[in-house]
């Protein structure tokens, strides 16, 4: 495995600027975010694309640092009620597959994105109960009607270029567990597969070891994130929290640096059980918690996947 980071972290910086920091770190990878959710601070497919030499110059600038590209993500709602939205989101999607395939990256990374409750419907619903009856309706309707349908000539579109597509398993949009993702890739195709984040499923009361195990090769790319339940709150208020993120002290559980939500042992067996299940890709670190500046937070994340994923052999240090 090789130990990567998620560069949106640093998006208000040059990447140039950043790179000869992330290597002295022993940052290995770069997942790039070309778009929506993530913004395109560090990459930008409509431009890139109109010149093969600025395409050749940015590969080059990544390889002259020492680093390669993990992933271009584009976390974005394809799907969206808005058309004007959805249309945005698919645009980037296309133009983040067309870029992919020019800088050589195998992956991409986004959302499977959430419809409205019905045609008429104006903002996403996500359903996470089945009663009453209209909850089971909109299910039906999201993916039987606008989910299915458009990621099958999605996955084709991708499939084409050569390119996989990582959905993250996020709360909010239709795929968010195992379960889900599995239902989706087994109606398009295995051009689908799981971007893994175990944060979003520390809240949802998911044991990541179990989702690895279910998920199998469909991983396709990894996200190092940690998450910190409250117990307080938890135990008051559960596990689904509309608090603001910002206003900690009240919410039910936090995004924490990995090693801040759970211990050592519980991220061994995530490695562990990522080769037990064939997963030999980049451990991409993905810095959202609040309680760390960036700088903090990923070099507490460092230090702590160094002593969870490497081993000696031979005299050498080497990832696990």
């Amino acid at each position: 495995m090789k130990l990567g980071l998620f560069t949106a972290l640093y998006n208000s910086e040059p990447l140039e600027k950043v790179m000869p920091y992330l290597k002295k770190l022993g940052v290995q990878s770069l997942e790039i975010g070309t778009g929506s959710f993530p913004g395109s601070g560090h990459c930008n497919p409509k431009e890139l694309l109109k010149s093969e030499d600025a395409i050749k110059s940015y590969k080059e600038m990544i390889v002259s640092n020492g680093l390669e590209i993990s992933a271009l993500s584009c976390h974005g709602n394809p799907v969206h009620p808005n058309k004007e939205v959805a249309d945005k989101a698919h645009s980037n999607f296309e133009e983040t597959v067309k870029l992919a395939q020019k800088l050589g990256v195998k992956t991409i990374v986004t959302f499977s994105g959430c419809p409205g409750s019905d045609p008429s419907a104006k903002r996403p619903s996500w359903v996470t109960c089945p009663w009453p009856d209209d909850f089971l309706e909109t299910l039906e309707y999201q993916w039987n009607e606008v989910l299915i349908p458009y990621w099958k000539k999605a996955a084709a579109y991708a499939k084409e270029h050569g390119i996989r597509v990582a959905l993250e398993m996020h709360p909010g949009f239709c795929v968010y567990n195992a379960e889900t993702l599995l239902r989706l890739r087994k109606a398009v195709g295995d051009t689908i597969g799981a971007n893994f984040d175990p944060s979003h499923l520390f809240w949802q009361g998911v044991d990541p070891v179990f989702a690895i195990r279910s998920l199998g090769s469909a991983i396709y790319h990894f996200h190092a994130k940690d998450t910190k339940i409250d117990p307080i709150n938890t135990a008051t208020n559960g596990v689904l929290d509309v608090q603001p993120y910002a206003d900690e002290i009240k919410r039910s559980w936090l995004f924490r640096t990995v090693g801040y939500g759970n211990d050592f042992s519980v991220w061994k067996d995530i490695m562990s059980n990522l080769r037990l299940v064939g997963y030999d890709g980049v451990i991409s670190i993905e810095h959202e918690d609040s309680l760390m500046t960036p700088n903090e937070g990923l070099e507490k994340a460092i230090e702590f996947l160094r002593k969870v994923m490497m081993f000696e052999e031979k005299g050498e240090v080497t990832w696990a």
